[in-house]
């Protein structure tokens, strides 16, 4: 079977709203090859049309069968554990969109879930609701754990400060879905079709997507284009397989760690 690729995208295919020098012939070169692969992000605000047009408006061409988010992960993961469940929702678009397409009914009284994603527009009064939903027996589910980059005028408080302040105020620990988690990584694969060892995840933070690559037992590249840099491994009992300064730097064939 044909290698195929996991690639993260904010510090791999762009920073921001700035594409990564060599990011797009990169891509262009999956896409001629073809080569599988699949944008896996994080984000679960944006729907697989958000992620393909902010890519468009980059220069990237690709199509929604080419982005797995982990708002998609949630809503198949929580179809899995009770179909045609309930679910009171603190997030937007791309979440909102996964569970209806995954039968989940979305309510505002006795859920069987609190599903927890990114958002701006929701209050401290419906993060009390969800509080006392959870206390009285609603499974708490997170789309991931990423933290604030903890900087000065960024416009969301962060996802792992709303988990903490939750988890707190209930004594319940979050489910999380996303990178690194396995339920993710998996199903993302899985959406790919592809085997364990015909898997490589493409990332630049360790904390998630290569220690999410190394559990799942794939191949991992680690880019420099994004938060890790090459002083900050030795902070890990874990090590990709391969380091690049960015995507542009990986060669084809994708045969590198049989050398």
């Amino acid at each position: 079977m044909a290698q195929g690729l996991l690639i993260d995208m904010d510090g791999v295919v762009y920073g921001g709203d700035i594409l990564i020098p060599g990011a797009d012939a990169f891509i262009d070169r999956l896409l001629k090859n073809d080569i599988p692969f699949m944008f896996m992000t994080n984000n679960s605000q944006r729907t697989r049309l958000d992620v393909v047009r902010k890519l468009k408006r980059l220069g990237i061409d690709v199509e929604e069968k080419h982005v797995y988010t982990s708002a998609m992960a949630t809503g198949k993961f929580v179809a899995g554990q009770i179909p045609q469940g309930t679910a009171y929702v603190l997030g937007e678009g791309g979440l909102l969109t996964s569970l209806h397409e995954n039968g989940i009914t979305l309510v505002d009284t006795d859920p069987d879930f609190v599903v927890l994603g990114e958002g701006r527009n929701f209050t401290l009064e419906r993060v009390q609701r969800a509080v006392d939903m959870i206390l009285a027996g609603a499974k708490f589910i997170t789309t991931n754990r990423d933290p604030s980059p903890k900087k000065k005028g960024w416009a969301n408080l962060g996802i792992a400060a709303t988990t903490a302040m939750i988890e707190e105020a209930t004594g319940v620990n979050a489910f999380v879905v996303g990178k690194p988690g396995p339920v993710m990584m998996r199903s993302a694969r899985k959406a790919l079709g592809l085997e364990t060892a015909d898997t490589t995840v493409i990332g630049d933070t360790m904390d998630t997507d290569i220690q999410g690559g190394v559990q799942m037992g794939y191949k991992t590249i680690l880019v420099l284009s994004g938060i890790t840099k090459a002083e900050d491994f030795r902070k890990y009992a874990f090590k990709p397989d391969l380091v690049v300064n960015s995507v542009n730097d990986i060669t084809f064939p994708l045969d590198w760690w049989k050398k």
